[in-house]
Parts: structure tokens; C-alpha cells; sequence
């Protein structure tokens, strides 16, 4: 149930009617008119900009066309009234019975009530976190991991065939750095002094790694050269660190799909394969480039190289496939990788990047689009850093990792619904600053705290009408006749938005506005209860009214609904009461 979906239908089928009886002209393009909450929410419940949009091919005033549309739409026994507004917006106000439909919708559709069809089952591979295996997942990741889960389970919810990917970067020259970091603690496990030299890993989070090793090879490995242990050492040491970030990852509610290992792609022509098909199309030759931005010609020595004709996808300039030392390049395999992912039949791709990855985003789709025909669009989203502060003041945190802040630090902390919460109270390329302070005080400030309460107060007036022997709740719309009052129908609006909320915020790839709504509904429920103490009326459990009470009960469960698939869209669990 989207209301404004059936709003929006009950203007175009009115605009359709117009036209047959020739008030509009024939054959009308209907895409751009929409239905939406007005900006001033006195205006009314629902505004469309149809005349506005269809004036000019219509060649007619646009007040002339909203003046037309208006008895048509007031025909409706959901329209209470349509008033023409300026130049010709329309603003809608809908009858009470509306809203209490919208409650009984909610309540008879519990855990689905919002859920879609608007993905249409299409399969959608969101990659996220997709961090190097040579270490625990820092508080950058935590953001990643967070956003990339939420959207998820958004796409889920709104009707797409999600798998959650993560790809182990195990296949550069970084993992080969891990293995010689490990190495230096297998021998300070035999007692000797590691020498951490510049350039490798020095967190602790290795010193278990090391004394693995010991476990496993003794001291069979002390004396050999280094090309006679790196592969065995390196693949050990990056079995230990996904073990280690798939604990991470467990701590923050994440489960993965699918674990694709890029060292995967270098065997068996996968890589081979990707560019063949892309010089099948003419998009691969030798070429020489221009310098890079801050170069001059004196610092650039050009060169013939294999290059992918990226330009010809919107890419800024071609990109290189080969290292002047015939090797493949970084972006060799993110091309296989890419190729992989289309001939996997996914129709659409999501990858989850932090902010340092910023110069991928053209690149990436370019070679998507190439790939794939232009079938398979891939977004990218970048995730903005996170900056720590307690009441106000940056916070240092133990760093066990040696460089940086681990996302285990901050889970424990504050727990992982605190956490992630969190994490989407901004847009995800926003900078976050994570206070440490204000994610657990108990006030209206802090949103994950209010919306929580939400839940929690909801429980705690189930009880009350369990003890007053009044726990039964109205199932159905004639039930909900005593929802007449205006603070009472309001609620019930804001509930009626969700629907429209969730596909929203699915067709832009933004969860956190589940989290802003999440606070808005409680903000609103918050402040229709606080009005009971002063109004009586508005009470939901009055011992003298036990059909308002059950039709109260069912507007403040129809919140509680919502809450829980709002919190079970972000990964947090609902409050069964605030202790």
C-alpha cells in the first residue's frame, strides 16, 4: 500500500478522463506528474504538480487545467477537498477514513506493511566493506559496512533479489607486505626481536598470526629464504585476517553472500577473457597518454601502452591495462572482476567505496557499461570519514591496530545498534562525527535513543491495557471509527508514509532517510502521548472507553509496526523497554 502511488493513479486516470471528454489534449506525456507532501504540511496532505507540468504541451493556463482537474479528484471518496493553490499547484486533504485504512493496513500486514514490488525481483550484487585482508576493519569500514548492509536490506524490502558481496583484495602487492609482517612475529614467537621495518604492518592484531605459524611450521621456516616461505606464510596469514574481519563483521550484525577472492581472477585467463571482450569491440589498443594532472612534459616520459578506450563511456581519459613491466595493472582485474559480476546475470551493481576511491567511480563505470552493452548499471557510493569525539572533544581509543581505530573498538563500546544507527543518522557522503556521548545519552538529541523509547513506550502501554483488562486491539477499519481526533489522524499520516518512504529511499540507494523517518515517527508519537497528560481525550487506556481504547491501541501498534521494520531495514533491534 502506497497511498501516494494510489493518489497519484486516481490524478493521472483523472487527467485521462480530461482528455477523452476534451478538456486536455489527446496523448499527453503523464511521466513527470507526481504526488507528494506538500512543503507547508498546512497547505493539506498531498500537493501534485500536474497542471504546472502538463501548461506548456497542453498550451493552456496551468490554473485553467488545475481548476478542471479538481471537481474530478473531489469525486474521490478519499479526496476531502482539492484546492487550487498560486499558479495552479493542487493541494489535497484526505478524508479521515484514509488514514484509519492506512492503520488497519499496517496491523494486517504486520512485518510486510511497506515491502514493495518496485525491484520487480531484479538481481542486484551490492558490494561493500571490501577492505585489504592484511588487518581488523578500522572505523572507516564500520561506515561502509553499515551503509552498505542498510541499502541491503532497503533493496530487499523494496522488491530486488540482493546478494551481498565482499571482495578479498588478496591478489596485490599487499598481502605479499602481510606475509613479511607476519613473518616478524613468527620469529618474535621463536624469541627473537621482529624488525617492523617501514612499510610493513605493525599492529599487535599480528602477534597471534605469528605464533600460529609457530604452531603450525616450528622453527622449519627460520632459516629459509624468503621465496621458499612467502606463499605458504602469505596465505596462511591472509586466511587468519578474513577470519579475523569475518569475527568484525559478525560483532556488527553483517553476513556476506559471497566472498570473491581477486587472486581468483589471475588464474584461468579470467582477466584475459575481460579484455578480450572489450578489444572485440574496439576498445582496447596501444596508445600514448598525457601526463597526469601536476606533471609536466619534463617529469612524464611518454610511452606506448595497452589502454582501455574508456573516454568513449565518460571515463575523463583512457586507462592503462599494463605496467611497463608487462604486468597487469590495478585495474586489469577490477575489469575481470566487473565482467565477472555481469556474466553472473545481475542486472544491476552497487559498490560500497570510501572517500579515497573517489578516482575509481569513472573508470569503473565506464568498463561496466562497456562490458555489459550498457545492460548493467553500476552505482558506486562513497562514504565519507568518520571522525571520533566524547562530549564534544576528539577521542583517542586504544589502537591495538597500531595505525588506527578498529571497528571491534567502537562496537565495544557502544554496543552494534548504537553503532550503526549511528552511522546513518548522516547521507553517506557526508562527513560523520561519532560522539561517543551523545550515541547513549537518553535524550530526544540522541535519535537512536528517542526512537528506541518509541518502542519501549509502546510495550509499556500494551502492559498498562493488559493490567486494566483492555489489550484487545481493533482489526478493522469500522473498529477504528474512534480515531477521529486531529493529533490522532496525524499519527496515522505519518504511519501512511512509510510505504512511500521505503521506495524512495530505495530508488535513490539512500537508507539513512529510513533512519531520519524512524526519528520523525518517533518525534511525532512522542509528542501525541505527551499531549494525553494533558488532554484526556487523547489518552490511549481509558477504563470507560474500551472501543477507543482498542482503536488507540491499534494506531500506537501501527508505530510500533513501522518502527520494527525501519530498525530491522538498518540492523537494530527493537527496545522491549529502556533500562
Amino acid at each position: 500500500m502506497n497511498l501516494f502511488a494510489d493518489i497519484r493513479a486516481l490524478v493521472t486516470d483523472s487527467l485521462e478522463a480530461l482528455a477523452a471528454q476534451g478538456a486536455l489534449p489527446p496523448g499527453l506525456d503523464l511521466a513527470n506528474v507526481a504526488v507528494e507532501p506538500p512543503r507547508d504540511p498546512a497547505h493539506g496532505d498531498m500537493a501534485t504538480n500536474a497542471a504546472m507540468v502538463l501548461a506548456k504541451p497542453a498550451r493552456m493556463k496551468p490554473r485553467d487545467i488545475a481548476e478542471a482537474l479538481a471537481p474530478l479528484l473531489e469525486a474521490d471518496a478519499r479526496v476531502a477537498s482539492a484546492e487550487v493553490a498560486g499558479p495552479g499547484f493542487l493541494n489535497l486533504r484526505l478524508s479521515p477514513a484514509v488514514w484509519r485504512a492506512a492503520v488497519a493496513t499496517a496491523l494486517a500486514q504486520g512485518a510486510d506493511f511497506g515491502r514493495s514490488d518496485m525491484g520487480g525481483r531484479r538481481k542486484v550484487n551490492v558490494e561493500y566493506v571490501s577492505a585489504n585482508p592484511t588487518g581488523p576493519l578500522h572505523v572507516g569500514h564500520t561506515r561502509g559496512a553499515v551503509f552498505g548492509d542498510a541499502l541491503a536490506s532497503l533493496l530487499d524490502f523494496a522488491g530486488w533479489d540482493v546478494t551481498r558481496e565482499y571482495y578479498i583484495n588478496d591478489g596485490g602487492a599487499q598481502v605479499d607486505v602481510l606475509a613479511r609482517s607476519a613473518y616478524e612475529r613468527y620469529r618474535e614467537a621463536h624469541g627473537l626481536e621482529p624488525a617492523i621495518a617501514d612499510g610493513l604492518y605493525p599492529g599487535d592484531y599480528l602477534v597471534p598470526v605469528g605464533e600460529a605459524l609457530k604452531a603450525k611450521f616450528g622453527d622449519a621456516l627460520l632459516d629459509k629464504p624468503e621465496a621458499e616461505w612467502l606463499r605458504e606464510v602469505r596465505d596462511f596469514a591472509t586466511g587468519m585476517m578474513m577470519d579475523l574481519i569475518r569475527e568484525d563483521l559478525a560483532a556488527l550484525g553483517v553476513k556476506m553472500d559471497v566472498f570473491f577472492s581477486e587472486k581468483s581472477l589471475y588464474s584461468g585467463g579470467r582477466i584475459e577473457g575481460a579484455l578480450k571482450t572489450l578489444e572485440e569491440k574496439g576498445l582496447v589498443y596501444v596508445g600514448v597518454l598525457e601526463p597526469p594532472k601536476g606533471k609536466t612534459p619534463e617529469d612524464w616520459e611518454p610511452r606506448p601502452q595497452t589502454l582501455f578506450r574508456s573516454t568513449d563511456y565518460g571515463d575523463d581519459v583512457d586507462r592503462p591495462l599494463k605496467k611497463s613491466d608487462g604486468g597487469w595493472t590495478y585495474f586489469a582485474p577490477d575489469i575481470a572482476y566487473h565482467y565477472d559480476k555481469v556474466e553472473r546475470g545481475f542486472d544491476e551493481l552497487i559498490n560500497v567505496f570510501g572517500a579515497d576511491h573517489g578516482g575509481y567511480v569513472k573508470r569503473l563505470k565506464a568498463a561496466t557499461a562497456a562490458l555489459s552493452g550498457n545492460r548493467v548499471p553500476l552505482d558506486i557510493k562513497l562514504t565519507q570519514l568518520v571522525k571520533l569525539f566524547k562530549n564534544g572533544e576528539p577521542f583517542k581509543m586504544s589502537k591495538r591496530a597500531g595505525t588506527f581505530v578498529t571497528l571491534r573498538d567502537v562496537v565495544d563500546e557502544v554496543g552494534p545498534d548504537v553503532t550503526r544507527f549511528v552511522m546513518l543518522t548522516r547521507k553517506n557522503d557526508a562527513p560523520l562525527d561519532f560522539d561517543f556521548a551523545k550515541a547513549t545519552e537518553q535524550s530526544r538529541d540522541n535519535p537512536v535513543w528517542y526512537v528506541q523509547y518509541a518502542s519501549a513506550r509502546v510495550n509499556s502501554i500494551f502492559r498498562t491495557a493488559v493490567e486494566a483488562g483492555l489489550g484487545q486491539v481493533a482489526a478493522d477499519e469500522a473498529a477504528l471509527a474512534p480515531l477521529d481526533h486531529p493529533d490522532e489522524l496525524e499519527l496515522a499520516a505519518k504511519v501512511a508514509e512509510w510505504p512511500r518512504l521505503v521506495e524512495t529511499a530505495a530508488r535513490h540507494h539512500e537508507p539513512h532517510r529510513v533512519a531520519f523517518y524512524l526519528y520523525d515517527l518517533a518525534s511525532a508519537f512522542h509528542a501525541h502521548w505527551n499531549k494525553g497528560k494533558d488532554e484526556p481525550r487523547l489518552r490511549v487506556v481509558q477504563e470507560t472507553d474500551p472501543a477507543g481504547t482498542a482503536a488507540r491501541l491499534a494506531l500506537v501498534k501501527s508505530v510500533a509496526v513501522v518502527i520494527a521494520a525501519g530498525l530491522g531495514i538498518l540492523g537494530v533491534t527493537p527496545a522491549e523497554e529502556m533500562r
